[in-house]
Parts: C-alpha cells; structure tokens; sequence
C-alpha cells in the first residue's frame, strides 16, 4: 500500500514569510520548495510513502527558511496512519488542518491552518500509472498534483485508436515476463512488481477502476461555466493574487475588456478561441475535458498533439487546468504541461500560470484588464540535461507565446498606452478638494464633551452670580478681588480654568485649519528627463498622539535626495489631503520614493512619526501604482493599521535620449567609451533580474563573489541596482540591491587570498538588501551586509565605473552647495550694493543673548574663520556635513561667505539643511567685529515661509570680549504659526548659542 500525500496550501501564518513543508512517514521524509514572503502560501505538490505499519505516524511540519539561522518552527499536524486507512474510501478528504505549536504550553497560540488531502492507494495501480508517463512514485516522490490523483474518463476512440492500442498491448504482454523478472531482480521495494498473468492484469484493471470510480462531485461537468464561477465566488479563497512563476513571463498586455469577459473567452468550453489559437499553431487533435469539482478545486484536463517542429516530432501533450482563484474580479489558472514523448519528456512538467487582474479606467470610461503569463519547469527528476531543457522550452514559449498574444488581439482590443498615458492627466484634474462648510467644520470640531461640559459649567456658574447676593470682604480679598473662601471653591475654579484653557486651544486650532496650506503642493516640476508625480489621496487610521485623540498629520515625500511636503491637516485621523507634487526631472529613473507621516508640533521640537512606506519602483510594475493603497510601517501605524491612499505616476519626456544623456555623463566619470547595449541585451537583462522595461544595463564584468569560496560570474552595472549572477554546474547565484543602499566601497590591496587582486568591499546601510543576504560574506554587529568581489579581468575600469555610479547617486555637501547657488535665488540672501543685507531693515531685531568671556576677541573671532575651531563647534553644535566657502572681498572691509549643513536628528527630528550667507565688517570704532548671517531652511515644515537673521557683535574688552546676540524672523508668506515657530527657532538658537561658546571658551582654555 502507498500512502499519498497532497501538500497543497496554506494561511494565516504566524508572522512568517519563507515557509515550506516537511513531510515525514517513519524514516522517510520529503519536503516542499520555499515560498518566499508570504503567509499564504502555495505549494501544490505530492508525496508517496511506502507503508509498512499502520501504527506508524504521519508528521506534517510547516517551517519558516532562514540562510544563516536555524530554520524557524511554524506549527505541525500529525495523523496515524491506521486513521487514513479506516477512514470511508481510506482518504481524508481536502480540508484545513490547524496547526499545532512545538511545545503544549502555548494552547491557545493560533499558528495557522494547513490545507492537505491524504489517501491510500494500492500497489499495482501506483506502478500502473507510473509506468505510462505519469513519473510518479519511486522516480519521483514529489511532484505538482493538479488534476493528476483522478484520471477524467475519456471519450470513446475511434476504430484506429483502438486498434493501435490492441497491438501495442499485444507487444506489452510479449514483453511482460521478461520485464517481471528484471523487476524482481533489481527492483529493491518487493512492493511494486509487474504482474504478467492474466489473473492479476485483471485484478489491477479492477483497481485502477475503483480508484477512478467518479464521485458525487462529478456532477459539476454538466453545470454551464457561468454557474461554475459563480460557485467558485460563493466559496473561500486566497485573499492574495498568486506572483508570476519563476521562470518568467512570456505576455503583459492591457486588454480593453472587462476580467470576467476576458476568463470566458480564455477557459470557456464554449468559446472558439483554443480551438482558432490551435489551428494557428497547427495543433489536431484537441479534446477540451468539461470543468469538473475534483477535491474541492475547479480542474479539467486538456489533450493535443502539437505540431513537429525543427528539432522535435509531433508529440501529443496533456494539460491539467486548475482555478487558483476566482472572485469574479481576478482569476488565476495553473496549467501543468505533460509532453512525455519528447526526449527527456518524462522528467519534467512546464507550469503556466495565467493570471487576469482588474486594470485601470481608461479615459473614455471603458474597463481595462490586465493579463499576464507566466511559467517555470518543474522537474520530477534530476537530470544533467536541466539547462538545455530550460533553454529550449523558454524559446519554444517565447514563439508560442508571441501567437498566441497576436491571435488575442484579434479577438480583445489592446489598450493604447497613450490611452493609459493620458490616464495621469484624467486623475490629476479630477483631484480637487471638495469645498466644506464653515458650519460644518465647527460642529466637527466643538461637538465633543470638552465643549458641551465648559459651557454646560459657564452656564451654571453665570445663573449662580445672578442668583447669589455678594459676600463680604474678609481675609486677603479687597475690592475687585473675591478669593475661594473654601477648598471646594477651590477646586471649582480649577477645573473651570482647565477648562477654559482646553476650550481656547480648539478654538486656536480650528482657525489654524482653515488657513494651512501645503508648501509643495501645485509645484510644477522642472527640465526634461524622468518626471515623478505622487498625488497624496487621503489617510485611513492615522494614529492619534495628541491628548484630543486626534493628530496633525502631514506626509513627507523623498526621492534622490529632493523631499516634497504636504500640508498639515489639524485634528485628524482619517485626513483627506487631494494634494498633487512633481519631483523635477531626474536623469535616471528614480529608485525609491521614501513616504513617511509626522504629527507637526514645531520645526524644532521632536516629531513624532506616525509611520512610514517605502516604495520601490524597481521592483514594482509603474502601472501597478497608478492607484493603491499603502500600509504604513513602524508601531504606532502597525497598531492602527494606517494606510496612505496614493497615486504615483512616472514618465519620461526624453524618449531614448535619456540613456544617450546618461551614459555620456558617466563616460566623463570614467573617462572611457561605454557602449550603448543593443535592445535584446536590454531584454535579456532585465529578465535575468525581474527589473521593469525602463532598466538599462550599462555594463558588466567578469569577477569572483567571495563568501566562504570564491564563485565565479558576472557582475552587471545599471543606473539603479548593481546585480550579481553566477550559473556553475546547474546551480544558479542570483541577487541585486540599489546603489542608494550602500553605504561605503572602499578597496583592500592585493592578497594571497584573493589570488593578487585587489577586492572591492561594498558595505550596505543597516537593514538594507536583505534580499541580497545570501551573496553577503558577513554581516557586522550593526547589521550591515558587507559584499567582496575580486579578480576583475580589467579592475581599474571596473572600480572607476562603481565609483561614478554610485557617486551619482549620492552627491556631496559640496555639490548641494553649488546646485543650491545655482538654482535657488532667494531675495533674502542677496546684498546690495552698500553692503547691507536687502530687506534687512524690516526685520524687527530684538537682542537675545548678551554675555562676558575671559577670551580675546581676535580668539572669539575664529569661531567664523573656517578652521579648526569653527568645525568643532559645528559638530558640537548637532551641524552635520558642515561647508563653507571662503570669505570673499563685497566692497572694502565687508566680507560675505556661503555655508551649508544638515541638522543632526538630535536637534531636528526632520533632520532639516540649512543654507546660510553670513557678512563680515568692522565696528564702527574699529574695536571689534559685527557678523549677520541670514539663514534658509530646507526640508523642514514651512521652512519656506521664513526666514532667520541673526546679528553677532564682537567687542574687544581686555582682558577678554562682550558678546551681544540679535534674533529676527523674515516672514516671506502669511501664516498663523508665527509665534509658535519664532518661540521654537529661539530656543534653538539659544541652546545651540550656549554650546557653541562654551567649546569657545574650553579651545582657549586647552591651548
């Protein structure tokens, strides 16, 4: 007796993303492949056990993948064996399982449900099937199981059919006795054994017959396909759309058509289209099975032989069609291809997935659908041929596949992609915030119990004065003064003042909300290249930090180190923003776009962050992201279950120009001539890595990854990822990470080790490219991945190459200065032609600080000077990536300079930069110095709404130095925060003064 095994699903996993399945029966074991990131996998594959004791115990275990740890233990499910075999029809039928935890002390720890179906199966039906190209049993334990356990009964054949299948029983039975006893001489399971009498011939035919008995469920092959997929909605399913197959994916196309038209015209048994597609392809003999319930899952069975081509005959081929998921909105089908007689046909099985998904709505208001093939091989044997076999069916595919989308497009119109193109204009005019009521805002704002019980109180207290007489004056009270004469009294005006005070801040806040607006939004972008466009929707769930139970919310966007930001939207949780930004053009395409929420409380003050995204755009299809919903990370968004409803879009307004424009700048990095790769090396490179159309390979080079032992392969160089991929011996090494992810390269000399070569060391930012984990050499105690690669046939081109591209990406302080004066031309920051700063005498200026040191002024001086000195306060101070230019001559003993810093997150949870110019000049009694510096802000919240002046006089007074310190806001647009941020940027300017001059006074003290 063989005992069978259907592993085919499972759900709600504890917190997991790599599971697989080990199966184990005594001291046999088999397991499934991994399913990467998720929790709701899918395996669909089977396994035969030999048994020998129905006392046995069947343990089935679902563990969670780890490449440096120990294998995590998900949860298990066990069943005696003696169960299966007195169970009806010695088979458990497919149901979900719970799954156990390893230990009993957890009862109540819910680890997921498993989705198996477990029967018994005789002998000689076993061996049957195997030997007529079913590969399964002893050659191969494991293998896809759609619509393979139950053969669907065929039609009648016709007289020649059963006249060939006569003879070829006939050449059979001649053979039987000397097969049997080859069996039994080399065959080590006693078990299985070819029968050669006519007894027991009959004896396996009755079998086999009882084994295919149909069930009550074949009932499903007369119902119309209609009432089928209505069947298929009423039932649980997958909530996740399955992911393309490995192998690849031979067709994407938008079809202007509705998903469930679309499903009937592919799989209906009605439709002409596989019949059309077969006649194009020359394939005879096409026999559609009906759909039929097998097991709870949708399945038929389909049977061809398709036409001989150059390198292999005619062959007749069956295909297993199964629904994976039908809602009525997306449909999955899984079709397994078995085409035994070509050579080394009964090795291996190709898999198609074949998935339709709702599309976007095109501009004239019709349904878009999107459908999508792909495939993988699935080899039920292990075979030295695995890489030809690969090769030649993703050709063969490819060629079948570019029919098959030519004779769909005869039947469904393809959407233009002008048509979706013109999408993004269709959805950005139709953003417009819907106008609200003043009255309404007031209800949603003062309708609470703070409200109604202040002035249920006022009320109150204001009847009591009418009705009371006035009380004499005793105590500490005179005239115009009445005192609580009791504690009670007391209290009462306590919780009245409270009250009132609660009271005023809504009020404050309600009018802050009818005049904020978003800095960035409206911004058109500027230059041609590659034009980002992110259109903020609204917020579900925003998490509530504020002591009202509400937050003030606003989204900070970032991209190639430029950040857009949104308006601040008071006292929501559930906000509605309609807001639109545009990144200015880009060379490159964009790798990610950083999303992250704060609740605004000053420019100064500590954020908090209500959550954060990431999205990556290589990755992810920029179709997938013309409109989505996305959860928010961190613990205050996971708790909540906060999500951002956005709409992104990416376009390219060069054409081809973009790669030209691109390859010619890092042509002067490198200083040699990179050649511009042909279309097909494009192709092949982006299917290589799974990367979007818009990836292009600029070049690559033969190394060594060194790990524990060097491995040999290809290291490929585009404008976003650098990837590494290696194929030694049928064993593929595949992986890719940004360039925005490292955080340093630097070069280690030439050693033994690395066969005298110099090794390249690319060490990634903490928790970055743990995709890539697996090609790592170690990872430190920060848990930064760290990459070596070595042995480059040309190194100095190659480390040239790495260097300019990953500095393209990361540009220096000094390179932000220089676009900062380039672009940006702030009225502020300019000086006229006395010297003074312009609009400098309509800033109000009051002093802020006022103080004695026992250091020489020329000493205290060297604070502005550009030395030593000066960079130490700096980085005291919280200042990061400090710059400067030198002091320059602007007319007589005036000196201007340019600085640039970015604030340490310590000081500014924004971690905002800061572009200043300061002016330097004599007292007019020449007896010290007057610095004025006006200081920009980026990247902060209203940053753009001011800015901040400051004046610094230095007298000399021996034996030391007075220094006196003068604040002033420049307001450049109207707003009603104005004493709020002038409160918080004074306590900065303070706190920062403070620090600054006490490293003054311990540098003169030290020296």
């Amino acid at each position: 007796m063989k005992l069978v095994v259907q592993v085919m699903g499972a759900r709600d996993l504890n917190g997991l993303s790599d599971p697989y399945v080990k199966v184990k029966l005594g001291k046999q074991k088999f397991k499934t492949k991994v399913v990467k990131k998720t929790l709701n996998p899918y395996w669909g594959e089977e396994f035969a056990f030999r048994v020998d004791d129905l006392n046995d115990e069947l343990l089935i275990s679902v563990l969670d993948e780890d490449k440096y740890f120990n294998d995590d233990f998900v949860g298990c499910v066990k069943f005696p064996v003696s169960q299966v075999f007195d169970s009806h029809n010695k088979c458990l039928d497919t149901c979900w399982h719970p799954l156990q935890p390893k230990s009993k002390k957890p009862k109540h720890q819910d680890c997921g449900e498993i989705l198996l179906n477990i029967s018994f199966v005789t002998n000689n039906a076993f061996s049957d099937s195997a030997s007529e190209g079913d590969h399964f049993g002893a050659e191969s334990p494991s293998r896809s199981f759609v619509s393979e356990t139950a053969s669907p009964q065929r039609g009648k054949l016709d007289d020649k059919e059963e006249k060939e299948k006569e003879k070829e029983k006939e050449k059979s039975l001649a053979q039987k006795s000397l097969a049997g006893r080859l069996v039994q001489m080399f065959n080590k399971n006693p078990d299985v054994s070819v029968m050669s009498s006519t007894h027991s011939s009959k004896t396996d035919l009755t079998e086999l017959v009882d084994i295919a008995e149909p069930t009550s469920e074949d009932h499903s092959a007369s119902v119309p396909f209609d009432e089928l997929m209505k069947t298929m909605q009423s039932r649980e399913q997958a909530a996740e759309t399955p992911e393309n197959l490995p192998g690849g994916v031979l067709l994407d196309q938008m079809y202007v058509t509705e998903p469930k038209h679309l499903n009937t015209l592919l799989f209906s048994p009605d439709s002409t289209f596989p019949k059309a597609l077969a006649d194009l392809h020359g394939t005879t003999e096409l026999e559609q099975g009906p759909w039929k319930f097998e097991n709870d899952c949708l399945k038929r069975v389909v049977t061809y032989v398709k036409a001989a081509s150059k390198l292999v005959k005619a062959c007749k081929g069956t295909e297993d069609q199964q629904y994976l998921k039908a809602d009525g909105k997306v449909f999955a089908v899984l079709a397994s291809v078995n085409t035994p007689d070509v050579p080394y046909g009964k090795t291996f099985r190709t898999e198609l997935l074949y998935c339709i998904t709702p599309g976007p709505e095109l501009p004239s208001g019709e349904q878009c659908t999107r459908f999508v093939i792909s495939w993988r091989m699935n080899f039920l044997q292990s075979t030295m041929m695995k890489g030809m076999i690969e090769n030649g069916a993703r050709q063969g595919l490819k060629d079948s596949y570019e029919q098959y989308a030519t004779s769909l497009s005869q039947n469904v119109k393809p959407a233009d992609s002008k048509d979706l193109g013109s999408n993004k204009d269709q959805v950005l005019a139709s953003l417009q915030a819907e106008p609200q009521s003043d009255w309404k805002l007031a209800v949603q704002y003062f309708a609470n119990f703070t409200v109604v019980s202040t002035l249920f109180i006022g009320f109150y207290m204001m009847v009591h004065i009418w009705l009371a007489t006035p009380s004499t004056i005793q105590g500490l009270e005179f005239v115009g003064l009445d005192l609580p004469d009791s504690l009670g009294e007391f209290i009462v005006c306590g919780v009245l003042v409270l009250q009132g005070e609660r009271v005023l801040g809504l009020i404050s806040r309600f009018m802050q909300a009818r005049v904020q607006k978003g800095s960035d939004h409206g911004v058109k972008a500027q230059g041609d290249g590659w034009l980002l466009t992110v259109a903020l929707i609204e917020g579900s769930n925003i998490a509530a930090v504020d002591s009202t139970g509400f937050s003030d919310p606003y989204v900070v966007f970032s991209c190639n180190g430029k950040t857009r930001t949104s308006s601040i939207k008071f006292q929501k949780c559930n906000p509605m923003w309609n807001e639109i930004f545009e990144f200015d053009a880009m060379d490159e395409p964009p790798s990610v776009l950083d999303v992250e929420i704060y609740d605004f409380d000053g420019p100064f003050d500590e954020a908090t962050s209500l959550g954060h995204a990431e999205i990556n755009f290589v990755k992810t299809n920029i179709s997938d992201l013309a409109d989505l919903w996305i959860p928010l990370r961190g613990k205050l968004a996971q708790a909540c279950q906060s999500k951002l409803h956005l709409r992104i879009f990416l376009n390219n307004t060069r054409g081809g120009n973009v790669v030209n424009h691109f390859i010619n700048k890092m042509e002067k990095e490198v200083g040699k001539k990179i050649t511009v790769r042909s279309p097909q090396t494009n192709s092949a490179f982006q299917k290589l890595f799974g990367l979007p159309p818009e990836e292009f390979l600029i070049n690559d080079f033969t190394c060594h990854l060194k790990r524990k032992m060097p491995l040999q392969g290809r290291l490929f160089l585009s404008a976003r990822i650098i990837g590494f991929h290696a194929n030694l011996f049928g064993r593929k090494t595949k992986f890719f990470f940004l360039w925005e992810d490292i955080e340093d390269i630097h070069i280690v000399p030439p050693t033994l080790s690395s066969m005298g070569s110099p090794t390249i060391v690319m060490t990634l930012r903490q928790g970055r490219g743990m995709d890539a984990r697996h090609g790592a050499k170690t990872q430190d105690e920060e848990g930064r991945l760290k990459f070596h690669f070595q042995s480059f046939v040309s190194f100095n081109v190659a480390n040239r190459t790495i260097m300019a591209l990953w500095k393209a990406r990361s540009l220096s302080p000094e390179q932000k200065v220089q676009i900062i004066e380039e672009e940006s031309e702030v009225k502020s920051l300019q000086t006229d032609e006395s010297g003074s700063f312009l609009g400098l005498d309509d800033v109000s200026m009051s002093e802020v600080h006022s103080s004695s040191h026992a250091v020489p002024a020329n000493f205290f001086v060297e604070l502005f000077g550009g030395g030593d000195l000066d960079r130490r306060v700096m980085e005291k101070a919280g200042c990061l990536n400090y710059s400067h230019t030198p002091w320059e001559s602007e007319k007589g003993d005036v000196y201007v300079r340019q600085i640039y810093y970015r604030y340490d997150k310590r000081v500014s949870q924004y971690r905002g930069e800061v572009t200043s110019t300061q002016q330097k000049s004599c007292l007019s009694d020449k007896n010290g110095w007057l610095f004025q510096e006006v200081m920009t802000l980026h990247a902060i919240p209203l940053g753009d709404y001011f800015n901040v002046h400051i004046r610094y006089q230095i007298e000399d007074t021996p034996p030391g130095c007075q220094v006196k310190v003068s604040f002033g806001i420049e307001w450049l647009k109207s707003t009603k925060h104005q004493k709020r941020i002038t409160k918080n940027v004074l306590k900065n300017l303070q706190d920062r003064l403070k620090v600054s001059f006490a490293v003054v006074e311990k540098e003169f003290t030290t020296r």
